[in-house]
């Protein structure tokens, strides 16, 4: 921006240079003799107009303008522009007048009805133009630095957003180490007090989850087969603590050498919520994991048995899901789709999540 706005004040003035030197040259291919030497005292009494011209342009550039129509006395810039008008007109006639050059011998002689009222007004016409156009060149200066700051500040809140966007995704991934954690501990826990052979098993698979949580997570994004390999784990030790009147189905349609990129523990939330809250301590209760990729779209669809909690149970206080709300808006906004809820009957708990690619 800055290298920009150099350039445009190095080539403002070159532009003015270039059309006076036009403005004030171009009669000099007129004023030749019949010896083609230029007529220097006609060329000074053309030079009248544009010198009147150049003065009445800067005299607006660089102090009216400024002064007056930016600061809202736009009445007083008419005033004073009227009043410049009309006294530069005066002064030109009469510096046409006294300074016209003798006549040619044997010329043909003048109309005579009054000429100088024409040449005025037309002087006065010209000059209004002159104002006009420096007041467009100056509103269009104005306007482009207006452009130019806008632009700027423009950037800079999207730079902040961008910067709280990035500290809100790092406190969210650091609130939801724990929270993943508790949950884990806590079925370890119970895996624990039934099993503990099996439990001793589940030590390797634990170590592999919490190597992904506290490394792999500390990225922005990772493959979707790493994403899925870790699922799959944290199911296989998840169903250790199932009973029989459990019935868990899994069904994922994603390659192993996916390189999709995802935001890691995305779906994690919702199969936590599943197994946390599709299990009846007694009676029939289901689970279901669905996770596929296509070309357009990542799909996870998770279905559990709904068994409502009970007033006085405070587990669970939707931490989890509000997280993944969150994520999803900052990561994804406007690329995914999220529904969930019990069924009609109520008996059914669903939750079906899309990401966009």
């Amino acid at each position: 921006m800055d290298n920009i706005s150099k350039d445009i004040r190095f080539i403002e003035p070159v532009i003015h240079i270039l059309v006076w030197a036009v403005f004030f040259g171009f009669p000099l291919l007129l004023m030749t003799n019949e010896s083609s030497e230029i007529d220097w005292n006609r060329m000074l009494h053309h030079t009248i107009v544009p010198v009147s011209f150049c003065i009445v342009f800067y005299l607006n550039y660089f102090l009216f303008i400024p002064r007056f129509l930016f600061r809202d006395s736009t009445r007083l810039w008419v005033i004073i522009n009227i009043v410049t008008v009309l006294l530069s007109g005066v002064v030109m006639q009469m510096c046409q007048v006294y300074l016209r050059p003798p006549e040619m011998p044997g010329s043909a002689p003048h109309f005579r009805f009054n000429p100088g009222i024409l040449f005025f007004l037309r002087d006065v016409f010209s000059l209004v133009l002159v104002v006009g156009i420096a007041a467009a060149v100056q509103l269009g200066r104005r306007w482009m630095r207006a452009e130019r700051a806008r632009r700027e500040a423009e950037k800079q809140v999207i730079e902040a957003e961008r910067r709280r966007t990035e500290a809100e995704l790092k406190n969210l991934r650091n609130q939801l180490n724990p929270h993943f954690l508790l949950n884990t501990l806590n079925n370890i826990y119970a895996l624990i007090a039934f099993d503990t052979d099996r439990a001793q098993a589940t030590v390797s698979d634990l170590s592999r989850l919490l190597r992904y949580v506290l490394y792999d997570n500390q990225q922005d994004t990772v493959p979707l087969s790493k994403e899925i390999d870790f699922i799959r784990n944290y199911i296989a030790l998840m169903r250790i603590r199932l009973t029989d009147d459990v019935t868990l189905t899994t069904d994922i349609e994603v390659s192993d050498d996916s390189r999709t990129e995802i935001a890691p523990l995305l779906f994690i939330s919702l199969i936590e919520n599943a197994f946390k809250h599709g299990v009846a301590p007694v009676g029939r209760s289901f689970i279901s994991v669905s996770i596929s990729e296509t070309p357009e779209e990542i799909r996870c669809d998770i279905a559990n048995s709904c068994h409502p909690k009970a007033s006085s149970d405070k587990s669970g206080s939707g931490i989890g899901l509000e997280h993944l709300r969150k994520r999803l808006g900052l990561i994804y906004p406007g690329r995914y789709e999220w529904n969930y809820g019990p069924y009609t009957d109520r008996s059914v708990y669903r939750s079906v999540l899309i990401i966009k690619k």
